[in-house]
């Protein structure tokens, strides 16, 4: 069997990961995989794992982030994109088509549709949550309310990211090995991790700044590539350890002992599926708010930015705690990759 998988963004982060482990999750099953990304999308994710794409519109509106006016636009050029996906999936002559949230569900949905293709999306956001749905099964991700619903029509269900399948296969000492070429790293200290994924928010810097203002007796590091160029000014050097992007995050994971995310995001479950303690800080990307504490109830404490030094403190008062919470999800977290693609091809082989 073939798929053609449309996926959203520019290939480099959180939509590119997520896309990354469905389709080797697919391969393994023996579901020959097709890529399609928007023709302006760098692709470095999948460039760094060997695979080529096709090239065709995928509009986006911002995701949660989402305004009238952008919707408006990315609506007017929907019209293009469709016709080059239908177009896409007629010449590879796929068995089915799977989208990968916002722009590239959407386009996947309407593209399967004109092409009478089953179609299986992953969404999580109010725009594909809006669309999809009407045309395909739709396999909703947590950060959309709905997640937390017990009871769903007959044409959603949902699911954990889907993550990879060597995530908490790290090596500390690696880590702790890079660590120690950093003047600033002391091997006595425990050690946080500050990120709000590969794209670095200015209000996760404030949440670090903050802390490293407030105290001295921890390592903090802070992980992702500036929003804006002008966001490196903010971060002081002499007193946080700024990583970048860096390709020993799973060496990272077993080292850590702590740490500060955003309430989104794969980063949440990879940590949680590692058995770390987490703080999440609310509201940092776009003001919005996903409740991801809910969800994890019990392995992750929930805070707003000015809040943050009394609740990371919080955390390792009660940090026996949280790390036993966060071994009961990890089980069910590791095994999404597997029973995602399972899923998948469940909904489109019908």
């Amino acid at each position: 069997m073939k798929a053609l998988v449309v996926i959203t963004g520019r290939g480099l982060g959180g939509d590119a990961v997520i896309a990354y482990n469905v389709i080797s999750a697919l391969e393994e099953k023996g579901i020959q995989c097709e890529l399609a990304l928007d023709e302006s999308a760098p692709g470095i994710l999948f460039k760094k794992k060997g695979y080529s794409w096709h090239k065709i519109s995928i509009p986006q509106a911002g995701g949660h982030a989402a305004t009238k006016l952008t919707s408006i636009k990315a609506a007017f050029r929907m019209l293009t994109a469709t016709f080059k996906v239908r177009k896409l999936i007629n010449k590879l002559d796929v068995d089915f088509v799977v989208g990968i949230i916002g722009g590239g569900a959407i386009v996947a949905s309407v593209g399967a549709k004109l092409s009478r293709k089953p179609c299986a999306c992953l969404c999580c956001t109010p725009l594909d949550m809006k669309v999809s749905p009407r045309l395909n099964h739709c396999i909703i991700l947590p950060e959309y309310y709905l997640f937390r619903e017990n009871n769903l029509p007959d044409n959603l269900s949902k699911a954990y990211y889907p993550l990879s399948d060597d995530v908490n296969s790290g090596n500390g000492a690696i880590a702790l090995e890079n660590l120690k070429k950093i003047s600033l790293f002391d091997e006595n200290k425990k050690t946080i991790l500050f990120s709000s994924g590969s794209s670095l928010f200015k209000g996760m810097i404030e949440t670090a700044t903050n802390f490293s203002n407030f105290t001295d007796d921890y390592n903090l590091l802070l992980v992702g590539h500036p929003m804006h160029d002008e966001y490196m000014d903010l971060i002081d050097q002499n007193k946080i350890i700024y990583l970048g992007f860096i390709d020993w995050l799973k060496h990272l994971y077993d080292f850590i002992d702590l740490a500060v995310l955003t309430d989104d995001g794969v980063m949440v479950e990879e940590v949680t599926a590692c058995e770390i303690p987490i703080v999440t800080v609310t509201k940092i990307k776009w003001g919005r708010y996903h409740n991801i504490a809910g969800i994890f109830e019990g392995a992750i404490l929930e805070s707003s930015i000015e809040d943050a030094n009394e609740t990371i403190l919080k955390a390792f008062e009660n940090y026996d705690s949280l790390k036993s919470n966060s071994n009961k999800y990890s089980k069910e977290l590791l095994a999404t990759r597997d029973e995602l693609a399972e899923k998948i091809i469940d909904i489109c082989g019908k």
